[in-house]
């Protein structure tokens, strides 16, 4: 002990004495000049990470882009070239009979398709070429003149804007009855230029009617569909083979009861005389006590859309307002509105916004019959049958619905991803009801909303409770992470235990899917009482999940509440896969076969406008 004083005194006496060291040494501490270079290497360290985080703070955090909306690129139109089939080889039945020689009017007319050209998609001609090339006989042509099969599917493809095609499309010439008949070879070529045409327009209306005109998928990311495949070879067989070829081109559609109902709903649409419409100016917003000039306008819409009941109830406020015709908003008229509020399943508050106005001016005849028909185009990409039992999504309805043998058996008010954080349009199968769940956090909302959190306070995440994950499965400390060094790529797995507080409430229902969009419970029931109810970051928050969950399950209420009365994380199999549809269909029709219009809460109708848009012109300018 007394040998360490006295060394220890002896480094003193040489600080103090020869004070020869640099000024780095010269300006560190006593400790470090004792316990050495080891302590001054983990200062400048940690003086290194102080630096580097402070410059960090100034670089704004990284960002993960969501889906986004394309420039939509319509199907290619192809010049065909029938030349193929003026080259077809006749087989002869008798084999000493060289060469062969052609046996009917078909046959004979094949030489006049040398350098003939049809306008169609690719698969079309390929099918043509394919059906004639081994069928060497008319479908359309009887007798050197069109025939009753000919006549019938073109009564159809005339038809097509009834279905909500464009007849357009498949407009075909029908040779002239009366010709020349001692120019036999002038009249073969006719008919053989209209064969082929015929075929091709009416594959191309099996085609659109089968599958739509427009493949969703290129219209934006956030539509998800495997596009119809159709075996126009067998089609073009089929049409051959049938006595009604226009009953048949007519099955190409949609058959359900939804189909059926848009279509009724489109023809009375536009039988119907000009309406009256009411216009209420655009950014109309009007609060009790205020002023507008657009109040003569809300009490007329009133009065239109109002039931005999409210009007009747209000009476005297209406005769008050018409003998005054002021532009205050009195409590009176307050009244007025909310009772329409009421009526209409809004918020009775009595103030008029956006939702109040689309009601209380409705939808004009043009606007349904525009949503009508791109109602019929996304019918299309789903499947014919949808299902005994199915559970259908309705975003801008913000509703799900449970359907069993056609009827609606359960039916709730749903909240769905904001216009940022888009609910994506696709279809898969429910399978796993899960109890008191664990949220995992998606990468987006780790990067996009809490890292800037994250950098400033570590421990946020530690703090709130939630559990994280390092890319080698190890549990780890949200404080112990250096945040200003994750990315978009390099994010850590973050999941919320069960409890009170999780942001999926009591289950959720899952149908996995690269969306990562699921329906569940929510604590945040106050937005169910909202009229529009876009505010998820893209799942489905359902307003009764235990009874979509009983309903799924084939199980009762009381099932469900003693899993969730457990308080563990449980999972229970759906014992039948159930399809579920998360939609987007601003007109669409109810139980009772009336149809339901909707705002167009993420613009998807205007896109979807032009892609048909673009469709027609990219056929009408190759016909």
């Amino acid at each position: 002990m007394r040998k360490s004083l006295v060394a220890l005194a002896c480094v003193f006496a040489v600080g103090a004495v020869a004070p020869t060291a640099p000024p780095a040494f010269a300006q560190s501490s006593l400790f470090e000049v004792i316990f050495g270079q080891k302590h001054r290497s983990r200062y400048h360290r940690q003086r290194q990470i102080e630096r580097y985080r402070a410059n960090q703070a100034s670089v704004p955090a990284p960002k993960i882009k969501g889906p986004s909306f394309y420039t939509y690129k319509p199907d290619v139109m192809k010049t065909v070239d029938l030349s193929p089939l003026a080259e077809v080889k006749i087989a002869s039945a008798d084999p000493f009979i060289i060469p062969p020689f052609p046996k009917n009017d078909f046959e004979q007319s094949l030489r006049h398709l040398k350098g003939y050209k049809v306008q169609a998609l690719k698969e079309v001609g390929d099918t043509l070429i394919e059906h004639y090339k081994s069928n060497h006989e008319f479908i359309w042509v009887t007798d050197m003149a069109p025939n009753d099969r000919a006549k019938a599917a073109l009564e159809v493809m005339a038809a097509a804007d009834e279905v909500g095609l464009s007849a357009t499309d498949y407009a075909v010439t029908l040779p002239a009855a009366d010709y020349d008949r001692a120019d036999r070879k002038l009249r073969q070529k006719e008919l053989i230029q209209f064969e082929m045409e015929m075929s091709a327009k009416a594959l191309s209306y099996a085609l659109d009617a089968t599958r739509g005109r427009v493949d969703p998928n290129r219209l934006s990311g956030y539509h998800d569909f495997k596009r119809k495949e159709v075996d126009l070879v067998s089609a073009l067989g089929n049409l051959a083979a049938t006595a009604d070829a226009g009953k048949y081109l007519r099955g190409s559609n949609p058959g359900n009861r939804q189909f059926t109902a848009l279509t009724q709903e489109l023809s009375a649409l536009r039988s119907a005389e000009k309406e009256d419409h009411i216009e209420i100016a655009k950014g109309t917003f009007l609060k009790p006590g205020r002023e507008s000039p657009e109040l003569k306008n809300i009490v007329a819409a009133i009065r239109k859309r109002g039931s005999d009941a409210l009007l009747v109830d209000h009476g005297l406020t209406l005769i008050e307002y018409e003998t005054a015709g002021t532009d205050l908003y009195t409590p009176d008229l307050v009244e007025l509105v909310r009772a329409f509020q009421r009526e209409n399943g809004l918020a009775a508050d009595g103030i008029v916004g956006k939702m109040t106005i689309g009601k209380l001016a409705g939808v004009s005849n043009a606007d349904k019959i525009d949503k009508v028909v791109l109602a019929m185009e996304r019918l299309r990409w789903l499947p014919r049958n949808l299902g005994t039992r199915h559970v259908f999504v309705n975003q801008p309805a913000y509703r799900a619905t449970f359907v069993k043998d056609g009827k609606d058996e359960i039916s709730m008010r749903v909240v769905v991803g904001k216009k940022s954080n888009q609910t994506s349009f696709f279809q898969d199968e429910i399978e796993t009801v899960e109890y008191n769940p664990y949220w995992g956090v998606p990468r987006s909302i780790i990067v996009n909303e809490m890292l800037p959190k994250l950098r400033q306070d570590p421990s946020y995440l530690d703090r709130l409770g939630y559990e994280l994950t390092d890319r080698r499965g190890r549990r780890v400390s949200s404080r112990n992470i250096d945040w200003f060094t994750v990315g978009s790529t390099t994010v850590p797995d973050v999941r919320q235990p069960p409890g009170r507080k999780n942001a999926l409430g009591e289950l959720k229902i899952l149908f996995p899917n690269k969306h990562a969009i699921y329906m569940h419970d929510t604590p945040a029931k106050s937005l169910f009482d909202r009229d529009a109810r876009a505010f998820s970051h893209g799942c489905i928050r359902l307003h009764d999940p235990r009874g979509m969950a009983a309903a799924v399950l084939g199980k009762s209420r009381e099932h469900i509440a003693q899993q969730i009365a457990q308080g563990q994380n449980l999972a229970e199999p759906v014992p039948v896969k159930i399809p579920v549809y998360v939609s987007y269909f601003t007109a669409w029709p109810n139980e009772d076969g009336s149809v339901g219009y909707y705002a167009d809460m993420y613009g998807r109708d205007a896109h979807l406008d032009k892609a048909i848009q673009r469709t027609a012109q990219s056929r009408q300018a190759r016909s």
